[in-house]
């Protein structure tokens, strides 16, 4: 997948919005060091801690090596709510917020 976003060396954070989750698990398919499925069935991102984010909003940084995966499971979540975005200005560079131009 050829992305249209130069996110250069900016750093990136991701985050689930699990309000509309659906729990398919995409993302846990494309991107399991960066998502998992918790008990109550819906995704989640994880810290460097590898511990689960569970506050609402609660982000992650995104490693750079994982932009493609991650970009991939938010194009094919089928509850769009997969949001990544430059630490530096909350720009959303992939997700259902990001400009697709």
């Amino acid at each position: 997948m050829s992305t249209n976003v130069n996110v250069n060396n900016d750093e990136l954070e991701v985050w689930i919005d699990q309000d509309l989750c659906t729990g398919d698990g995409i993302c846990v398919e494309y991107a399991p060091e960066v998502f998992e499925l918790d008990i109550d069935g819906l995704a989640y991102v994880k810290g460097e801690d590898d511990e689960l984010r569970q506050a609402p909003r609660a982000t992650a940084p995104l490693p750079l090596d994982l932009i493609r995966d991650v970009a991939d499971s938010a194009k094919e979540c089928p509850g769009e709510c997969i949001h990544v975005r430059r630490v530096k200005d909350a720009v959303e560079v992939y997700g259902p917020e990001a400009d697709s131009a």
